[in-house]
């Protein structure tokens, strides 16, 4: 695995000790292409960094599957609601590829920022990011038209729409398939 931390979780390459003391408690994990990393109804007691593979979070409302966090390489996923207030989350999360992952517990976390102050400083870093990801992305939903939420991610990670079935994409960009089908095909 050649040190997933140290080489490609981009807040650790600064913390290369905080980098270690993941690498001791973190889990390898491999999903098959459609399955539950983490069912709706449970508690979600571990964060994944993906090292190969795409992955989304979704809902249902109203019978219909709502798209609302695609991650890929080198990024992280969980059902952040249950991650953080130790509840039942109303996300699922699917492996939309094959994944390989590492799988980090809440509870060995809790651990690592009791042991080191510069790891409790590192979880408000993660937090902080995760805060302004789900910022920019109210804001892109409310901000923003359909056109250009479809070229925004388009430009940011043009191989998701190579890797992704395109119902999924239009929901995580909050339209119906058939818009998405048209600003596609513009």
């Amino acid at each position: 695995m050649e040190s997933f931390f140290l080489h490609n979780a981009h807040l650790l390459l600064e913390h290369p000790e905080i980098a270690e003391a993941l690498e001791k408690v973190a889990i390898h994990k491999s999903f098959k292409k459609g399955e539950l990393i983490h069912p709706a109804n449970s508690i979600c007691k571990h964060f994944y960094l993906i090292f190969n593979g795409i992955a989304r979070v979704f809902y249902f409302r109203d019978g219909k599957d709502i798209t609302v966090h695609i991650a890929q390489e080198q990024e992280s996923i969980t059902a952040i609601d249950s991650f953080i207030q130790r509840s039942k989350s109303k996300y699922n999360i699917e492996a939309l590829e094959d994944i390989e992952c590492l799988a980090i517990s809440r509870v060995d976390l809790e651990k690592l920022s009791e042991q080191s102050h510069q790891f409790e400083h590192f979880g408000r870093l993660f937090l902080e990011k995760i805060y302004c990801d789900l910022a920019e992305r109210i804001d892109s939903l409310l901000l923003h038209t359909s056109q250009e939420r479809y070229e925004e991610l388009l430009q940011r990670k043009p191989d998701l729409f190579k890797r992704v079935p395109a119902k999924h994409i239009a929901s995580f960009l909050g339209m119906t398939p058939e818009t998405f089908s048209r600003i596609r095909a513009k």
